[in-house]
């Protein structure tokens, strides 16, 4: 029996990594230990819950105002007895996260193989997204395995370098969370409230707009509100207190613009389900949407996910407000726009990933 330990601890890792949790239980061949670092705790939590999965360790490193400093050095801090009393045969890391990276690093210390899911995404330049991209070419720096959701982000690899042999095109692990989140009968009032109207379901977190670049964003938003009397707003907004100032600052006084609490993994799959089109800067967004035929403006002005803009999926708008209006007001008055990318076909896997991430590892573990 080989053992995998899967360690995360943010919202989107928890997502994509739950499935193949999951998956691996349903393995006799594996003894699967999972590592949560608490780098995100409420949000992390509700995803745990939401996919019943039950972590063998965690490090609650989380603490208010942290910085990257502070994710480093206590996940490195608390790492390594773990590791010294597991000893597992492989570490399995998903995506761009602090937590990734740092335990991609411990891994490396110990000569402990990693396993990357989610692996060979790039935007080529080392500060956008920060300190996400320098992360992922971090761990794939390091890694044994690499398990890429797409042909576009295999050729990143072996444009770098990797060995064709340890990479694996898998899908993404998100597409298989879909398959048992988003439900047919799902009721929530802020959907209810929605139903009539045309509704944008927005994120905005990323930590390089903080400042002017989310103030565009957030006016752009409320002009087209203001301008458009069937478009209604939800807008779960990110916990740090930063982002929620700007938020009540410019949404404030707009009644079709609802602010609410983080979601969980199922009520916020539902609400994609819901929505009419989705503003974001996020990244597991982008993948998601595509699944359920909702076009997505990206206010960002790159993508790791490029795969999306091929296929007509996303569209990159920047954080320029007059440039983000414009889009906006595009897609909801050009309906053969909107069919077209709602049409489009999804470039992320067919919801089997965390099912041939497991068959990879047997037959090469």
């Amino acid at each position: 029996m080989k053992k995998v330990m899967l360690v995360f601890g943010t919202r989107p890792e928890a997502i994509k990594m739950c499935p193949l949790v999951l998956e691996l239980n349903q393995r006799p061949e594996f003894e699967t230990i999972v590592c949560v670092t608490g780098q995100h705790r409420q949000m992390l939590d509700q995803i745990l819950t939401c996919f019943d999965v039950h972590p063998k360790y965690d490090l609650c490193i989380m603490k208010e105002n942290q910085t990257l400093f502070d994710v480093t050095i206590n996940i490195l801090a608390k790492f390594k007895e773990i590791l010294e009393a597991e000893k597992p045969d492989i570490v399995l890391v998903h995506g761009d996260t602090s937590t990734a990276f740092v335990t991609a690093l411990a891994c490396f210390y110990m000569q402990i193989p990693i396993g990357h899911v989610e692996a060979g995404l790039r935007t080529h330049n080392i500060y956008s997204p920060y300190p996400e991209e320098f992360n992922r070419q971090a761990v794939d720096l390091i890694s044994r395995f690499y398990f890429a959701p797409t042909d576009m982000s295999m050729q990143n690899l072996l444009s770098e370098g990797k060995k064709r042999e340890h990479i694996f095109v898998t899908g993404n692990t998100v597409i298989d969370a879909l398959n048992t989140t988003v439900l047919s009968d799902y009721v929530h009032p802020e959907i209810k409230w929605s139903q009539g109207s045309r509704l944008v379901l927005l994120t905005a977190h990323r930590r390089e707009n903080l400042g002017e670049p989310m103030h565009e964003m957030f006016s752009a938003i409320r002009r087209v509100v203001d301008e458009t009397p069937d478009v209604k707003v939800i807008y779960p907004m990110h916990m740090n207190p930063v982002v929620r100032d700007m938020a009540m600052q410019c949404f404030g006084g707009q009644d079709r613009i609802h602010m609410i609490e983080p979601l969980d993994v199922i009520d916020f799959h539902n609400f994609m389900s819901a929505s009419h089109l989705i503003l974001t800067d996020s990244g597991g967004i982008q993948e998601e949407a595509p699944a359920l035929g909702k076009p997505v403006l990206v206010m960002r002005d790159t993508t790791e996910r490029p795969e999306g803009v091929i296929a007509g999926t996303l569209r990159l708008v920047g954080t320029n407000e007059q440039t983000i209006y414009d889009a906006v007001t595009e897609l909801l008055t050009d309906q053969d726009l909107y069919n077209a990318m709602a049409h489009a076909t999804n470039p992320y896997g067919d919801g089997k990933a965390s099912k041939y991430i497991a068959d990879i590892l047997l037959a090469e573990l």
